[in-house]
C-alpha cells in the first residue's frame, strides 16, 4: 500500500472551516497519515536537529508528500516556511547523502484554499497573478528537491462556502488525492 504523508499548515485549524473539512476528508482515505504541523510546532520554532530531524524521517517514510494550507496574502503560511528552513535546510544542505538525497523521486502535491474566485487569479483578474505564479517557491523547492511536481488541489472562496458546496469540496480532494495515490511516480514506473 501506498505511505502518503499530508502535511497541514493552518494557524488554527480548530477555527478553519474548509482547511478542516478537507484535513477531515483526507483522514479517511486509506494509506494518508494526516499531520497538523502547527499543532506538534504550536509556538512555530522548529529546532532543526531534533524536531527536523523527525519530520525528515516522516518524509523518507512516505511515498508521496502532500502540503495543505491556505493562501493567505498570496503566500503560504509562515508555520510553512518555518518547517522548510528547518527540515528542508537539515535534509538538503546538512545531511544530503543520507536524507536529502534519499527523498528525489517523492511525488508532491500541493493542497490550498484560496479566499477569492478562480477568475481573480488570472492576469486581467483582480489578483493579477495566477495560483501557479504564485507557487513558483513552492515548485522551485519541489524542482531543487528532486520531487515531481504533482498539479495542486485548489479550492477557491474557501471562506464562502455553505455547507452543500464544502460537502462538495471535500469529495474533490478525496478524489484528487486518491488520483494522487494511483498515480504511478517516477521510481514506480521505472521499474516498469
Amino acid at each position: 500500500m501506498t505511505k502518503t504523508l499530508l502535511l497541514m499548515f493552518h494557524r488554527d485549524i480548530e477555527k478553519s472551516v474548509a482547511n478542516a473539512a478537507l484535513f477531515r476528508a483526507a483522514q479517511g482515505i486509506e494509506g494518508v497519515t494526516a499531520l497538523d504541523v502547527q499543532a506538534r510546532y504550536p509556538d512555530g520554532q522548529i529546532d532543526m536537529f531534533t524536531d527536523a530531524e523527525a519530520d525528515a524521517q516522516l518524509l523518507l517514510e512516505a511515498d508521496r508528500i502532500v502540503l495543505q494550507f491556505p493562501v493567505q496574502w498570496y503566500a503560504t503560511p509562515s508555520i510553512l516556511k518555518a518547517w522548510q528552513d528547518a527540515v528542508l535546510t537539515r535534509m538538503y544542505y546538512i545531511f544530503p547523502e543520507t536524507e536529502g538525497d534519499r527523498l528525489a523521486g517523492t511525488p508532491l502535491m500541493v493542497a490550498a484554499t484560496l479566499g477569492n474566485v478562480a477568475e481573480a487569479y488570472t492576469r486581467s483578474g483582480q489578483n493579477h497573478y495566477s495560483v501557479d505564479e504564485i507557487f513558483t517557491p513552492l515548485k522551485a523547492m519541489a524542482h531543487r528537491c528532486g520531487q515531481p511536481w504533482h498539479a495542486p488541489h485548489l479550492t477557491f472562496s474557501a471562506d464562502k462556502l455553505d455547507d452543500a458546496a464544502l460537502a462538495a469540496a471535500a469529495q474533490s480532494y478525496t478524489r484528487a488525492l486518491q488520483e494522487f495515490i494511483a498515480t504511478p511516480s517516477v521510481a514506480q514506473t521505472a521499474e516498469v
